[in-house]
């Protein structure tokens, strides 16, 4: 599959997978000077990139980086981020930090990994009642242990 990626700055890095096997790619902040995120501070951090899915059937999911998230208390404030099929601006990473101490992204630093996915598009349509399970519309621990 291929990604086209467009770059809204020179400085803008593509997305970037560290192994072979890694399922996300990193991305990267696109920013002129440091953002210090401070205790329970949200901030948009640009990329400076954008892409474009061929592929309807697809979408870009943003996750949080495991080590920024477990190392620094650092993540994603909508906890994944959707990026539509025909969607062509720039990918901004929203970044909450829950940690007690200051947060300091630099230019270049990784800040979450793009994972591209298939979709389902379904129609939805109104019926006035579901088909049966034995589990009905029990939720929230209904199903014990």
């Amino acid at each position: 599959m291929n990604i086209f990626v467009k770059k809204f700055s020179e400085k803008a890095k593509l997305p970037f997978r560290a192994t072979p096997g890694s399922a996300g790619a990193d991305l990267f902040a696109c920013i002129d000077e440091d953002v210090t995120l401070q205790p329970g501070e949200r901030r948009l951090i640009p990329t400076g990139i954008a892409i474009e899915l061929l592929d309807k059937r697809s979408g870009g999911f943003v996750f949080p980086r495991s080590s920024v998230s477990s190392k620094y208390g650092v993540s994603l404030a909508n906890c994944v981020g959707v990026i539509d099929s025909d969607y062509r601006g720039e990918i901004k990473i929203p970044l909450i930090n829950h940690s007690d101490t200051p947060y300091v992204i630099r230019d270049g630093d990784r800040i979450a990994q793009l994972v591209i996915l298939p979709v389902l598009l379904p129609i939805f349509t109104e019926r006035d009642e579901l088909g049966f399970t034995d589990r009905g519309a029990g939720g929230f621990g209904s199903t014990g242990r």
